[in-house]
């Protein structure tokens, strides 16, 4: 049986009198891969700032964990560090810096000042370098200094930097934009790797690649809910064609 990792229940959100998102619920198991689409205004960004912590909720309940620990009462970096990870459309990677300079900063170690300062590299702090950079395509890139990297390679490399902070949730939006198909390929298998262990879910805009995915798919509208299921499901919806696909 799948647990329940993430759950909102009722949650609403209004800026300026706009309601961005209404009354929302939502669960996600772990290990799961889920897909969110819908229409642009449909609240699909600011469903993941109230989950990270950027946006408070006016109303509702956010749970993490099997301690049903509630997200609402953390800042951000403590969201991050209890095992949620995002990443966002554009790839924000140290271009200056190489590939295996990038993972090792971003390799799950202590945090505070003098930890930073005392680091030193050890052999399982190497090897798990190599695992990520082979996990996301990237073992012979690790001495190429990241700026040197296709849009692709940038993309996959910064889901690497996530995954050795090693978290249980994470939220990954529109990965497919801007990559050739051989690198939406590869996209494709590195999330759907990624979810045997964990959950992981997916904003995309691009339905060939929610199709590649193979998921249940959530559909969001005026920042609620409007269909649940797998993509031949939701896409046969007469609300989700009216609001969504018909477009």
């Amino acid at each position: 049986m799948m647990n329940t990792l993430l759950e909102l229940s009722g949650v609403s959100v209004s800026f300026d009198g706009f309601r961005a998102i209404n009354n929302l619920s939502f669960q996600i198991g772990e290990p799961e891969l889920r897909a969110i689409i819908g229409p642009n205004g449909a609240g699909k960004t600011t469903f993941m700032d109230i989950i990270t912590g950027k946006t408070r909720p006016d109303e509702g309940r956010v749970i993490f964990g099997e301690k049903s620990v509630s997200l609402l009462k953390m800042s951000e970096s403590q969201i991050a560090r209890s095992g949620i990870g995002r990443k966002f459309q554009k790839p924000t990677v140290f271009e200056a810096q190489t590939v295996r300079e990038n993972l090792a900063m971003a390799l799950s170690n202590p945090r505070g000042p003098f930890d930073v300062l005392l680091h030193r590299k050890t052999p399982t702090g190497a090897h798990r370098i190599e695992e990520l950079a082979a996990e996301i395509g990237l073992i012979d890139h690790l001495t190429r200094r990241s700026g040197e990297l296709s849009h692709g390679q940038k993309q996959w490399l910064e889901i690497g930097m996530l995954l050795a902070q090693d978290p249980r949730l994470l939220l990954v939006d529109e990965p497919a934009a801007g990559m050739t198909p051989a690198e939406r390929e590869h996209t494709t298998d590195l999330l759907k790797r990624a979810a045997q262990t964990r959950a992981v879910v997916v904003v995309e805009h691009d339905m060939e690649f929610v199709r590649r995915l193979d998921c249940k798919v959530t559909v969001l509208h005026e920042g609620s809910v409007l269909a649940e299921g797998s993509l031949d499901h939701v896409t046969k919806n007469k609300d989700v064609i009216d609001v969504y696909l018909g477009r």
